[in-house]
Parts: C-alpha cells; sequence; structure tokens
C-alpha cells in the first residue's frame, strides 16, 4: 500500500532578527524546523481518474504531491511567444487541438488566434489544461490548480476539465488551497496532508447552475460580440435573449425569420455565444439552446441552426434531440448575404452543417404561457 512518510527539516539562523523575535513574542526558536507527515494513501488499490490533494497554505500539498507524483507534475509549458495558441501544440493536427480547447472549457475560436502572453488567465488556465490533455503522460499532477483565476472560472473550469479527462481515460491530480473545486471536480479521492488523512470519494452531482432566460433588446449584444467566432455584426431584426447564470449574464441567442418560399414559422438562430467564463457548463450545446428551442416552438415555431463550430456539430449530431437537416459541406454562398443583413459573414470556406430542433416543447401550460410572453414582449 502507497504510503506518505515524509519528514521535512530545515536549520534555523539564530541571528539578532531572531533572537528579538524570540523576546517579543515569547516563542522559542529550535535549531532546526520540523514537520512530519505520515499517513497511508492506496490510491493505487482501485482505479481512478482524478484526485485531489487540498488544504490551507503550508500545510504540505506540494511536498506529499512530489512525494506521490514527482514524475507527474506539469509546472507550466513553453508557449511560442509571437504565435497563436493552436501553434503551441506541436504537430498535433489541428483537428485535435481545437477539440482539446473545447473539451476544457475554451471554445473561442477568436481567442484560439492569439498568444497565450495576451490571453486572460482564466484562459491561459484552459490553455495549460488543454496542453496537458494531450501530453502524452497518463497521469499529470497540476500543482497551484485554479490559484490564479477567479473562482467562477475555477469552479465551472474545473467541471469542464474533470468530464474531460475522464472521458479520455486519464488520470489527474489537482494540487490546490481551494476547496470550492472539490464539488466541481468530484474527485474519486482526496488527500489533506495537514489532517493526516487520505480519503475515497463516490461521485456525486455537480452543484446545480440557476440559469434563466430573459428577453433582451440589442445593447446586450456588446457583452458577447467580441467572442462571436464569425462577426460581430447583429441583425437589426434579431430577436435577442441572455440567459443568465446566477444573475451573471452568459449566453446570447439572436434569431431570424427565415424567408423560405413555402414555410412562414421558421426561426433561424443566427448568433449563439457564450463568455469565456461559463463555457464548459453545456450551455451553447445544450440547456440554454434547448430552453431557447423550446421557447420558439411554444410560440409555434420551428428553430434551425447552421453551425461549423465541431464542438456542437458533434454534440448535436448524437442527439435525439436534434435533427441534422444538411450534414457537414463547404458552403458556396458569397461572402456576405444581404439577407441576413449585418454584414453577416457566410461560411464559404468553412464545413458548416444544419440542424432543426426536434425534441419536445415545455411541459407545463404556465411555462408556454411564460414562453409566448417573452417571445411577444
Amino acid at each position: 500500500m502507497p504510503r506518505v512518510d515524509l519528514t521535512l527539516e530545515s536549520n534555523v539562523v539564530r541571528t539578532g532578527r531572531v533572537v528579538q523575535l524570540e523576546g517579543m513574542f515569547d516563542v522559542p526558536a529550535a535549531e532546526k524546523t520540523r514537520v512530519e507527515y505520515h499517513f497511508d494513501a492506496p490510491h493505487e488499490e482501485r482505479p481512478w481518474n482524478v484526485g485531489l490533494i487540498v488544504g490551507p497554505s503550508g500545510a504540505g500539498k506540494s511536498s506529499v504531491a512530489r512525494h506521490l507524483f514527482g514524475d507527474c507534475i506539469v509546472s507550466g509549458y513553453d508557449w511560442p511567444p509571437n504565435k497563436t495558441i493552436v501553434d503551441g501544440f506541436g504537430d498535433r493536427p489541428i483537428r485535435e487541438t481545437t477539440a482539446a480547447l473545447s473539451s476544457v472549457g475554451f471554445s473561442s475560436p477568436p481567442n484560439w488566434l492569439r498568444p497565450f502572453h495576451v490571453l486572460s488567465n482564466g484562459e491561459q488556465f484552459r490553455a495549460t489544461m488543454a496542453r496537458a490533455l494531450v501530453d502524452d503522460r497518463p497521469t499529470i499532477c497540476i500543482d497551484e490548480f485554479t490559484s490564479v483565476v477567479d473562482r467562477t472560472v475555477a469552479q465551472i473550469g474545473s467541471h469542464a476539465i474533470a468530464k474531460s479527462i475522464r472521458s479520455r481515460g486519464k488520470q489527474l491530480v489537482a494540487v490546490t488551497c481551494h476547496y470550492d473545486v472539490e464539488e466541481w471536480l468530484q474527485p474519486d479521492w482526496v488527500i489533506e496532508p495537514h489532517l493526516g488523512r487520505f480519503a475515497w470519494r463516490s461521485l456525486r452531482r455537480r452543484p446545480e447552475v440557476s440559469l434563466e432566460i430573459v428577453r433582451c433588446d440589442h445593447s446586450a449584444w456588446r457583452w458577447f460580440a467580441p467572442h462571436h467566432y464569425l462577426s460581430a455584426d447583429l441583425h437589426k431584426a434579431a430577436r435577442c435573449f441572455v440567459g443568465l447564470v446566477n444573475g451573471d449574464p452568459a449566453a446570447f441567442a439572436g434569431l431570424l425569420h427565415f424567408p423560405h418560399p413555402k414555410a412562414r414559422d421558421i426561426q433561424s438562430l443566427s448568433r449563439l455565444v457564450v463568455r469565456p467564463d461559463y463555457q464548459g457548463l453545456g450551455l451553447g450545446a445544450y440547456s440554454f439552446v434547448e430552453t431557447v428551442a423550446k421557447i420558439v416552438k411554444a410560440n409555434g415555431l420551428r428553430m434551425f441552426i447552421g453551425t461549423s463550430h465541431p464542438a456542437l456539430i458533434g454534440a448535436w449530431a448524437k442527439s435525439a434531440r436534434w435533427n441534422m437537416t444538411a450534414p457537414p459541406a463547404f458552403q458556396s454562398a458569397p461572402a456576405k448575404s444581404a439577407k441576413l443583413g449585418g454584414g453577416a459573414r457566410h461560411a464559404k470556406n468553412r464545413r458548416v452543417a444544419h440542424f432543426e430542433w426536434a425534441g419536445p416543447g415545455f411541459e407545463t401550460a404556465e411555462e408556454r404561457q411564460k414562453a409566448i410572453r417573452l417571445w411577444t414582449n
């Protein structure tokens, strides 16, 4: 059985300042400082994917991590200073690179085209985790996990990363002083060095996320325009909705009437954006976009969407709730479309797939009435 028997010692030189502190606080300074950790750590007894070493600062987390997983510790990666982050994945195919970035909740193509050093802390964290995912080592240990990012990013990012680690059959050891990521990581085991404790954990549901969808005017687009992978333009006739996660604007949808020669009930989802801090919750592929589709259906209409985003195509192609009306293909349309307006660009050089919502509507009359009010107000 793996066991931690670790003793850390350091000499104390009794300088004048040390002697002064002894007198001020009545704390005798020993000739050596000594900290010991002794506990069983049977992480090899069962299959696992995610482990967590957690505790306050100075609790021995990094020392224990080096003792148990020294060869697996990732201290960082070298990124090309004047090239985009997609150029930082070596000779790996671009689809593998973008899939890794998307899988950790970094699904913003405009930001993929930026150098690492200009990204936000949250984006740098996710890019680093994407590199770790394609690392050839089966086990990776990340010290100071989520230490420099906003706590919302830390929690949502932890959920996306753990999900990807499990789907790839890899192992992640997260070392952190932040207990708030535990319920989002859903670790298989937890080590608390300061308590001398190792414990197996059972998987539980991640914390519930409060999602509210509201109707909005075009002014809300300014929060989302920089993150849309095609164009910052929004058609003046678009009917707009914002998804609020715990009260914060997280997702945006813009819908347009589609001028079909035979059908008058088609709404085209022309803009779908999830802000980077909230990517990884499944808002774009599932909860937010599906609720918007139900709102459309409650008003006697059908919702269609065309996308070239590989993650969305992959998710919807597998879902019984979406009907693929046209498989991925290169479009031959002109670069701009007067029908869509606002300078919206067609995908002349991108593979675009088209889908129609085929899922259920709202179950209760109250929900349907609320959807009608949202649509007509």
